[in-house]
């Protein structure tokens, strides 16, 4: 009987084994095809979106150099104050104030503490200016170059967007904007990325989402964009990692990646 029933549990082992193996390789067939198909479609890619601060901009340093010095000013910790620059960065200021609400408690008055941090940061850049992140001229007249539109989807509201791309005399440079406030979900929802592919008239899989942040992957994964994360100050964690498409440290590698 003892044998009987260890046959008939290996037995059962075995098809669950099976079954388990069968299921994984369904997987990985599937994924290793949708990395094809993407990689496929580079030569089809008609439009690339990108996020403005941390990618077109140098700014991500300021948010953050801005942020730390308001959370030492309200007591906050500094390594808490870190881990919510994170969870803050490409976001939108309705969707930061939740956040800062939930973690901070109703009490907490997220717009005074953000409009302490812009002031300070805008009185920054009018000062010092702001740069571009090193690689923006040569990848944007590259896509010029083969004739692929070049979009921008950034949670900033659009009076401080326009004033820093006109400033920095970029703004003529896109075929299309999509400003902060505009679609009901901010990051990292996709409706800003979808709303950019429609503006641009493409679809989204024949598109290239380029973000710096968790917010910002997050969205352009989401709207199934082929995303690309360009590392800025924040570095890919492992719940990251598999909605990037590439990971790169330069803008510069996108002309290698549109090359190939």
């Amino acid at each position: 009987m003892k044998i009987y029933e260890t046959g008939i549990a290996r037995i059962k082992n075995h098809f669950v084994m099976a079954g388990k193996q069968a299921i994984n390789f369904a997987e990985q067939n599937w994924l290793q095809m949708k990395g094809e198909v993407k990689m496929r479609s580079m030569a089809d890619i008609k439009a690339v979106v990108f996020d403005m601060d941390g990618v077109i901009f140098d700014s991500e340093k300021l948010y953050r150099k801005h942020w730390m010095i308001s959370g030492k000013e309200y007591g906050i910790p500094e390594s808490e104050m870190a881990e919510l620059c994170n969870q803050i960065a490409g976001a939108t200021k309705e969707r930061n104030e939740k956040l800062m609400k939930s973690h901070f408690g109703e009490e907490f008055d997220y717009m005074a503490f953000r409009k302490r941090t812009m002031d300070r940061m805008d009185e920054d850049i009018r000062q010092n200016g702001l740069e571009l992140k090193p690689g923006v001229w040569e990848l944007f007249r590259f896509l010029k170059e083969r004739g692929i539109k070049i979009g921008l989807a950034t949670s900033t509201q659009r009076e401080r967007a326009e004033k820093n791309l006109n400033n920095a005399g970029i703004l003529q440079e896109f075929d299309y904007i999509m400003y902060g406030g505009i679609v009901k979900k901010g990051k990292p929802a996709p409706d800003i990325y979808l709303a950019a592919c429609q503006g641009l008239g493409v679809r989204p899989e024949n598109a290239i989402g380029v973000e710096d942040s968790i917010n910002g992957v997050k969205a352009s994964a989401a709207a199934d964009l082929y995303t690309v994360m360009v590392v800025d100050l924040i570095e890919p964690t492992e719940e990251i990692r598999p909605l990037a498409d590439k990971i790169f440290d330069s803008l510069l590698e996108i002309i290698d990646l549109l090359k190939a």
